[in-house]
């Protein structure tokens, strides 16, 4: 994938506040709608932004410092690596969501929630918002981040952007089909 960074950047703060308008209408619904599970196996939609809590508390300060650090200079182009470009493709959504395992340290099932969490996570995506702006002065080439799941690998920041945004879009979808599983049963 190549495409223009600025367009890139556009792109991902559109879907972000995407994001944002879908968790303040969700914060709407009574808490005993955010916390409903078909069964104990699926997450509830409280359950559901918890676990990209989880993950913004990794990569929101692993990105900022990737942008503080870095003194490359932008460049008008971004073209996706190929670990970076599976990976940001796998998060999207699809019509029916493939499962995919979770490591256990951001597993929430379980969790005893409440609405701080639909705030939490509101609070995090107003800083993706402001590391998207920041990032228009670096390089999304240039500029690597580690992943969550090893520091051995590194990924270019255009990448990273699109793999923790996409995958935030992917759970907020999970999110909206458990309140309508919910209203159909």
């Amino acid at each position: 994938m190549k495409v223009t960074s600025e367009v890139l950047i556009t792109e991902l703060i559109e879907k972000t506040r995407q994001n944002i308008n879908q968790i303040e209408a969700l914060s709407l619904k009574p808490i005993s709608e955010l916390n409903w599970k078909a069964d104990s196996n699926i997450w509830s939609v409280l359950e559901c932004i918890e676990h990209l809590n989880l993950y913004g508390d990794y990569y929101l300060p692993v990105i900022e410092q990737s942008i503080i650090n870095n003194a490359s200079k932008p460049k008008t182009y971004f073209k996706s690596g190929a670990l970076g470009n599976y990976f940001a493709k796998s998060m999207l959504p699809k019509e029916k969501l493939n499962k995919m395992k979770t490591f256990k340290d951001k597993n929430p099932n379980g969790s005893d929630l409440d609405k701080t969490t639909l705030n939490r996570f509101l609070i995090q995506q107003e800083k993706m918002l402001d590391l998207l702006d920041k990032a228009r002065k670096v390089s999304l080439n240039k500029t690597k981040t580690s992943i969550s799941i090893t520091k051995l690998i590194k990924l270019k920041l255009g990448d990273t952007f699109r793999v923790v945004i996409y995958h935030n879009e992917r759970h907020i979808v999970q999110a909206i089909n458990t309140l309508e599983t919910k209203t159909n049963i």
